[in-house]
């Protein structure tokens, strides 16, 4: 299966990073493409995201879309599915969203063959302006398994703080694994306005 963009209408909300790159808002339209991707990458994506196993037949992937698109707006994570060159590149999007204290976390992945091209550098820094700047947070947190080093250069790159280790922070098959805890207030991003 050719892993392509839908080319959206302008009902559909997408959000422009480069003549290359967009981020599109997840929909129930996606998930063919998404399982697909998912189904063509296990051994890539097996390593660090504890979903893969989980998500063995398109209805998985079809009841995960639906799950974060049928919760209420105030308490939905935002999704997005990225686009390079009009093929799927990954999903990026806000979790864990406290309007309480006004922080924010950013979660992402790529497909193998997208790796290595900024692509999601990119998009963590449109998704990044998007929480400072529209939805008035304050802090924006990152989590990378410890280990897997090209997601935690992301916000190295992107002047996120380290704080230190979550231990065993996230459960993956039959064990959990330690997260590195990255994080970016507001006034930081101020004095650099990516």
């Amino acid at each position: 299966m050719v892993l392509r963009a839908i080319i959206p209408d302008q009902k559909m909300e997408k959000l422009i990073i480069d003549d290359y790159t967009f981020l599109e808002k997840l929909n129930v339209n996606h998930s063919e493409t998404i399982f697909y991707a998912i189904d063509q990458n296990r051994t890539f994506l097996r390593k660090w995201l504890p979903f893969v196993d989980f998500t063995q037949k398109l209805i998985d992937t079809e009841r995960f879309v639906k799950s974060v698109i049928s919760k209420i707006s105030s308490n939905r994570d935002e999704v997005y599915v990225i686009w390079y060159k009009h093929d799927f590149a990954g999903l990026i999007g806000f979790k864990d969203i406290d309007r309480v204290n006004d922080k924010i976390e950013i979660g992402y992945w790529l497909i193998k063959k997208m790796t290595g091209k900024g692509i999601a550098t990119e998009a963590t820094k449109k998704m990044i302006n998007l929480a400072f700047r529209n939805m008035n947070m304050n802090r924006i947190t990152i989590r990378c398994g410890v280990g897997n080093e090209k997601s935690a250069a992301i916000p190295k790159r992107l002047g996120f703080s380290f704080e230190g280790i979550e231990r065993h922070g996230e459960r993956h098959n039959l064990s959990y694994i330690d997260l590195e805890v990255f994080s970016l207030l507001k006034s930081e991003w101020a004095k650099t306005l990516f």
